[in-house]
């Protein structure tokens, strides 16, 4: 048997139930109420459904039932399959899968606080860790060497399993943005990881790159179905595991390294977000309207532009991160250099790291406000600041005078 035809099959199987199934999806938020109503904050001019979670989960359940069935009666390779030799637990690993899932499908419903959001995000994130899902040695890229994380990486891998979830939720702000990033992401996993000759991590990111493909046909714009946080966290989670399933347990630096460039513009659209609000003076979880996609609408994109920019940005991360993959240890540095560095300076040129929520103090009310750039009272506060920080300058510049005067007698 061709090696191809099970991850084809597999690709093709996610596509189909993810396509027959998300009308059904779209059925069962409007039911329950789980839709995305026009405010300030979001884009949408209409009431869209928002558990497409629901079609994404139902085409990986497919997928691994047909994975199970070639294994067992048409001669495909072990993947999934619990054993003597497997260093994964796969029901458990399953179980979290479906753990993030219903967190993120009863947000949808019921709008859960954040605490009992992250406590979700936790439970499934420690699930997979007992499920074997750690990297418990890294080696040292330079030469002879290893660092063995010993405990520290059981909580190290949860952290990391629960940002990857946050990150993906975050950037999902535009028609299909989520959907296709993730999209282009597993198809660049897909081949690190036949590269590596890891079948797990191959089958799971052929999976989710099939049925995101056959989601995007109801969620580009325009969307008549959003992911909904069920979509999100699930994407999100998928990523994580299959980054994780891709090293084992012991991995080389590049290797982790490598699938956080893949997935690079959701991490420095978070990034920005907590130096934007840090810079601010406000909290951190406070939601505004700085990420990547709104300052691309500011700029004059429309949504299909917008999201396509990002796609291609996307694109030219994955396709650094397969040379990095194939290249000697200084060549592998500089052109991680270049793909970091060029995607700070797209942040910067979009002002991403420039605060979009500003404290103002209201004397009708006499109560502290946050106020946007639609406020009048933004550019007030926008003055203010750049006059405090014009008189820090002069202080320093006082200062230094002062010192080397002194330094002078």
């Amino acid at each position: 048997m061709r090696w191809w035809i099970p991850y084809a099959s597999l690709f093709a199987t996610a596509l189909v139930v993810t396509l027959v199934t998300t009308p059904l999806a779209r059925l069962i938020a409007t039911r329950l109420g789980a839709v995305d109503k026009p405010s300030k904050r979001r884009i949408n001019k209409r009431t869209i459904p928002r558990m497409g979670g629901i079609a994404i989960f139902l085409a990986l359940i497919a997928a691994v039932i047909l994975q199970y069935i070639g294994t067992m009666h048409l001669h495909w390779p072990i993947v999934f399959m619990p054993g003597r030799f497997s260093i994964y637990n796969y029901p458990m690993l399953g179980l979290a899968f479906l753990v993030i899932f219903m967190t993120g499908a009863l947000d949808d419903v019921f709008q859960l606080r954040p605490l009992a959001k992250l406590a979700g995000q936790v439970l499934a994130a420690s699930i997979a860790v007992a499920a074997g899902l750690t990297v418990g040695t890294i080696m040292n890229p330079f030469g002879p060497g290893e660092l063995v994380l010993g405990w520290v990486a059981y909580p190290i891998t949860v952290i990391y399993l629960v940002a990857y979830v946050n990150i993906i939720n975050l950037i999902d702000g535009l028609d299909g943005l989520a959907s296709g990033i993730t999209f282009i992401s597993c198809c660049t996993l897909f081949v690190l990881a036949n590269l590596a000759g890891r079948r797990d991590a191959a089958a799971l990111s052929i999976a989710v790159a099939g049925a995101t493909l056959g989601f995007l046909r109801y969620n580009f714009n325009p969307a008549s179905i959003f992911l909904g946080d069920s979509g999100s966290l699930l994407l999100g989670f998928s990523l994580g595991t299959i980054s994780l399933l891709n090293v084992r347990r012991v991995a080389g630096l590049t290797t982790i390294i490598v699938p956080l460039i893949i997935s690079f513009v959701p991490i420095v659209d978070t990034l920005s977000a907590i130096i934007r609000r840090k810079r601010a003076h406000v909290s951190v979880g406070q939601a505004d309207k700085g990420h990547i996609h709104h300052r691309l609408i500011q700029d004059g994109y429309d949504q299909k532009q917008a999201v396509l920019v990002m796609y291609l940005w996307t694109a030219m991360l994955s396709v650094g991160s397969l040379i990095m993959t194939q290249i000697e240890t200084a060549p592998r540095i500089v052109v991680f250099c270049i793909l970091i560095g060029a995607s700070f300076a797209f942040a910067a040129h979009h002002h991403l790291f420039d605060p979009v929520l500003l404290h103002h103090y209201n004397p009708k009310s006499g109560e502290d406000e946050l106020v946007t750039p639609d406020d009048p009272a933004f550019a007030v506060e926008q003055e203010r600041r750049e006059e405090h920080r014009e008189e820090r300058r002069e202080e320093r510049h006082e200062a230094i005078s002062d010192l080397l005067h002194h330094d002078d007698k």
